[in-house]
C-alpha cells in the first residue's frame, strides 16, 4: 500500500523553489516548514528511512534557509555517528563535518537527519541488517531503491522536498527511478570530492541530490555554484529551450542482459516524446561491452575488499569486520580471487574516462533505462539472500547506471512512466562531461510536455 505524507500544512505540496518563495513573503515561517517535516516523518515512518535525528540547528542563512531536508548516512555531521548502513562501523559522534557538509551548510538547508543506506551502499536496494528496509512510498512492499533509498523514499513521500544523495554505480539515478524523483548525477567535480576518493586509483563516486522537479535540481546546482565554483565546467544556470538534439536511444543491455517490456516501453514512449519535440531519435546498439562491466566489477570488489580487511585504519573507533553482511564478505573474496586482474581493470577504466566523449561525436544524448525491470520486492535484494544470487540478480537488474561513474560524465533519472503495477518507471538520459545544462533544459521540455505521475496529498497517486 501507499505512504503518502502530504498534507494541508506549511509544506503543502511545493517544491523546494515554491517553499522558498512562501518563506520569502512571509507566507510560512523556518519553524513551521520544520514542524511539518517532523509530523509528516511520524506518519512515513513505516518507510523507515530516517537513521538518527539532529537536534534543532541554530538558524541558518543562504538560499535554501529554512527548507527541511536530509543527509545521506554516509556523510559525517560533527557530533553524530556516521554507520555507512552497516553493523561494522563504530557509533562514535565524529568530530568534523565532511567537506560536502560543511558545503551543504552554507545553503542554509535545516537538516532533520540522516536517511538510510544499504550496507557501504554496495547494492541497488535499501534493506540492511543495521537498520532494515527502506519501504517504497508508492507501495511498501516494494523497495525505494538503492543505495540513496532514505532520502528517495523521504522526498517521494512528501517529508522534505529535497534531500542529500550520493552516487558512485547509480545510487542517485536507481532510487530515483524507483520513487518517481528528478536525479542527476553530475560530472566528476562538479561538487566537491568525497574524502574516501582522494586516494582511490578512480574517483567514482559524485555528491548530489534527488526533487520532485527539475527546477528544484537546477536550484541545487546554482547554489551550490556559488559557494563552491567549478570552473573546469561549464556552469549550471536557469533551463532554456535545449534547441533540437540528437538522442541516441538504447534498450538493450550490456552482453545481452534482457530488458522487462514495460521498461523497454517506457523507454520507447520517452523516444517518441523527444521525437514529437523536433529531437532527431535513432536507435543504436547498446556501445559498451560486458568487459567494462567486467572491469567496474573488479574495482567495486577491492573496494569491498578494503572495507573487510582495511576497516579498522578507515574508521576511528571500534571496527568489527566480522558483523559485515555476506554480500559484502563475498564481494571482498572475489577480489582476493581476481586481484591479479585488477591493475590492468584499472587502466580500462582511467581510459574509458579519458576517451568516452568520442561517443558523442553523432549522439548529443544518450536514451536508456535506469534499470532492468520496475522497482523489485522488498527481499528481492535483501542481505540474507545467497551472495552469489545477490550478485547474479544485481548485475541483471542494475547494469545501465555505472558507466556514467567511470567515465565521470552526468547522467538524469527522470521519471516518466508507471507500470501496470502502479510503480514509477524513470528513464535515463546521458551526456558528455560537462554538459548537465543541455540535460537539464530538455528534462524541463520534457516535464513541461508530459509532466510525471506523482502522490498527491489528496488522492494519492495521480497523474500531475
Amino acid at each position: 500500500m501507499p505512504v503518502n505524507a502530504f498534507s494541508d500544512d506549511a509544506l503543502a505540496a511545493h517544491d523546494g523553489v515554491g517553499l522558498m518563495s512562501e518563506l520569502a513573503s512571509g507566507s510560512v515561517s523556518s519553524s513551521e516548514l520544520r514542524d511539518a517535516a517532523h509530523r509528516r516523518a511520524e506518519q512515513a515512518r513505516s518507510l523507515n528511512a530516517v537513521v538518527t535525528w539532529l537536534d534543532e540547528p541554530a538558524p541558518g542563512d543562504g538560499p535554501f534557509a529554512g527548507i527541511p531536508s536530509f543527509i545521506k548516512d554516509n556523510e559525517d555531521i560533527q557530533g553524530y555517528p556516521t554507520t555507512f548502513g552497516s553493523r561494522a562501523t563504530p557509533r562514535t559522534p565524529a568530530h568534523h563535518s565532511s567537506r560536502f557538509v560543511n558545503d551543504w551548510t552554507q545553503l542554509g538547508f535545516d537538516t532533520l537527519g540522516k536517511s538510510a543506506l544499504p550496507e557501504f551502499g554496495l547494492t541497488a536496494t535499501t534493506e540492511p541488517i543495521a537498520h532494515g528496509p527502506t519501504r517504497n512510498p508508492w507501495n511498501s512492499a516494494y523497495s525505494a531503491g538503492g543505495s540513496s533509498g532514505g532520502s528517495a523514499a523521504l522526498v517521494a513521500a512528501g517529508v522534505v522536498p529535497i534531500a542529500h544523495a550520493n552516487d558512485g554505480g547509480g545510487s542517485i539515478r536507481i532510487p530515483a527511478s524507483c520513487c518517481g524523483l528528478v536525479g542527476l548525477k553530475p560530472s566528476r567535480g562538479r561538487l566537491v570530492d568525497v574524502e574516501a576518493m582522494d586516494v582511490m586509483p578512480v574517483n567514482i563516486v559524485t555528491q548530489g541530490v534527488v526533487t520532485r522537479t527539475v527546477r528544484d535540481t537546477v536550484a541545487f546546482y546554482e547554489a551550490m555554484a556559488k559557494v563552491r565554483p567549478a570552473r573546469q565546467l561549464p556552469s549550471i544556470g536557469p533551463t532554456s529551450d535545449p534547441g533540437q538534439l540528437r538522442v541516441g536511444v538504447i534498450t538493450d543491455g550490456i552482453a545481452g542482459l534482457g530488458v522487462d517490456r514495460q521498461v523497454r516501453a517506457a523507454v520507447e514512449r520517452a523516444a517518441q516524446l523527444c521525437e514529437s519535440l523536433g529531437h532527431q531519435v535513432e536507435y543504436i546498439a547498446n556501445p559498451f561491452d560486458d568487459s567494462l562491466a567486467r572491469d567496474f566489477l573488479r574495482y567495486w570488489g577491492m573496494l569491498s575488499f578494503s572495507l573487510h580487511r582495511l576497516g579498522s585504519r578507515l574508521f576511528p573507533g571500534d571496527y568489527e569486520p566480522q558483523l559485515l553482511e555476506p554480500f559484502t564478505k563475498y564481494l571482498s573474496k572475489y577480489f582476493v580471487s581476481i586481484a591479479v586482474q585488477t591493475p590492468s581493470s584499472i587502466r580500462r577504466l582511467r581510459a574509458f574516462a579519458a576517451t568516452h566523449g568520442g561517443m558523442y561525436g553523432t549522439h548529443d544524448v544518450l536514451l536508456s533505462p535506469v534499470l532492468a525491470g520496475p522497482p523489485v520486492p522488498i527481499g528481492y535484494l535483501r542481505p540474507q539472500v545467497d551472495p552469489h544470487e545477490h550478485l547474479v540478480r544485481l548485475l541483471r537488474y542494475a547494469s545501465f547506471t555505472a558507466l556514467q561513474n567511470i567515465s565521470g560524465a552526468p547522467a538524469i533519472s527522470l521519471p516518466l512512466a508507471v507500470s501496470a503495477e502502479g510503480l514509477p518507471i524513470g528513464v535515463q538520459f546521458a551526456a558528455d562531461t560537462g554538459r548537465e545544462q543541455l540535460l537539464l533544459n530538455l528534462a524541463a521540455s520534457l516535464e513541461q510536455a508530459a509532466p510525471w505521475p506523482r502522490i498527491d496529498h489528496t488522492q494519492g497517486v495521480v497523474g500531475a
